[in-house]
């Protein structure tokens, strides 16, 4: 299986790891291991964690305030948003692909 990032939560993780390192030196870059192991564990048991949707499931982080959104296909994950758990839920939802 393979991952697939909508150019948005690209684009959320990008600019999350920006905030973080600019807050503390190297923060940041804990911030994308933690989302780098997420994705890991998401690969490795694609269908352990919560739906989020019908269509979608989440995968909570542990040291941040952030979940992974994602869909499964028949061969591949789409990481449809790196979402701040503190912020507008379900902003993503129009990010989901049939």
């Amino acid at each position: 299986m393979t991952i697939e990032f909508d150019p948005l939560a690209l684009l959320e993780l990008n600019d999350a790891v920006e905030y973080y390192n600019f807050k503390l030196a190297g923060l940041g870059d804990r911030f994308k291991d933690d989302v780098r192991i997420g994705i890991n564990r998401i690969l490795e048991y694609p269908d352990a964690w919560q739906q989020q949707t019908s269509r979608t499931r989440r995968f909570v982080l542990n040291s941040f305030p952030y979940k992974i959104i994602y869909a499964i296909q028949t061969e591949r994950i789409i990481i449809l948003a790196i979402a701040n758990s503190h912020r507008e839920p379900d902003y993503w939802v129009n990010r989901q692909r049939n």
